[in-house]
């Protein structure tokens, strides 16, 4: 009994290593190209001194980006909630336009989602948006339609007696959804969840094309700048891997922890 405990944490113990050595790879690469010991082929003087004049600003873009995130992964998983139980229904006239609004979202690239809201959607709309408000509007609509499928695939996968116990026990159909239901789905939802929401923090390295200020636009503002944009970029990099290592080194306990489908 004790075997799957034992290999899971083997598992466990060999991401943490990968995870380890890339680290201490790209800190070897800095260090070297730090101290100038890059190969003399590349031919670029590297000064990575340039970011501490820029600081609050790629600190600021960086807390940006993270708020960002924070606001569209909850608004995604408050639509994705309501879409992937809406499409549960067996009304074919709720559940048709949830499933186009999931497959629309799901099959069209999110840079040019983005780029529709802030150009297209306000010449159908007659509403004036700005680059902050169709950026959350999208990529929140983008990730909850694949919060919707994760919530649906979910509450399929739960056992249908469930259901049929908590009808029989007198709950109704709201009821059993939330207190029985809901909870066991969502232990087994936790990864994908997991999994998509770090996906939503990579998307918002695309806001720069709308001129929001997240790090990946504030980086390209002090390199035009400074002219140093392969320093920029390389911390860039380096903050987002910072950023999510610890993210999926979680998420990947999380979805050891959880139950595994019969």
């Amino acid at each position: 009994m004790a075997v799957v405990p034992v290999e899971a944490g083997r598992r466990n113990r060999g991401r943490l290593a990968a995870a380890a050595a890339a680290a201490l790879v790209l800190g070897w690469l800095a260090f070297r190209i730090w101290s100038g010991s890059a190969p003399s082929a590349a031919r670029y003087d590297w000064d990575f001194g340039v970011l501490w004049k820029y600081r609050t600003l790629l600190v600021a873009g960086l807390a940006y980006t993270l708020l960002f995130t924070v606001a569209c992964v909850s608004l995604g998983l408050l639509v994705g909630l309501l879409v992937g139980l809406g499409r549960l229904s067996t009304n074919p006239f709720l559940t048709a336009p949830l499933r186009a609004y999931v497959e629309v979202f799901r099959c069209t690239p999110v840079l040019v989602q983005l780029v529709w809201f802030y150009y297209a959607l306000p010449v159908l709309s007659g509403l004036e948006l700005s680059a902050t408000v169709a950026a959350t509007l999208s990529l929140a609509l983008y990730g909850g339609a694949f919060y919707a499928e994760i919530i649906r695939g979910g509450v399929i996968a739960t056992d249908a007696g469930q259901f049929e116990a908590g009808t029989a026990l007198g709950m109704t159909r709201v009821q059993v959804m939330r207190r029985v239901v809901l909870p066991q789905a969502f232990k087994k939802m936790v990864p994908p969840l997991m999994n998509q929401s770090i996906m939503q923090l990579k998307n918002t390295s695309l806001l720069s094309v709308l001129a929001v200020p997240d790090l990946l636009y504030q980086g390209q503002v002090i390199a035009h700048d400074t002219y140093r944009p392969l320093e920029l970029y390389t911390f860039i990099a380096l903050a987002y891997f910072a950023v999510l290592l610890p993210v999926t080194v979680w998420s990947q306990r999380l979805e050891h922890r959880s139950p595994k489908a019969p």
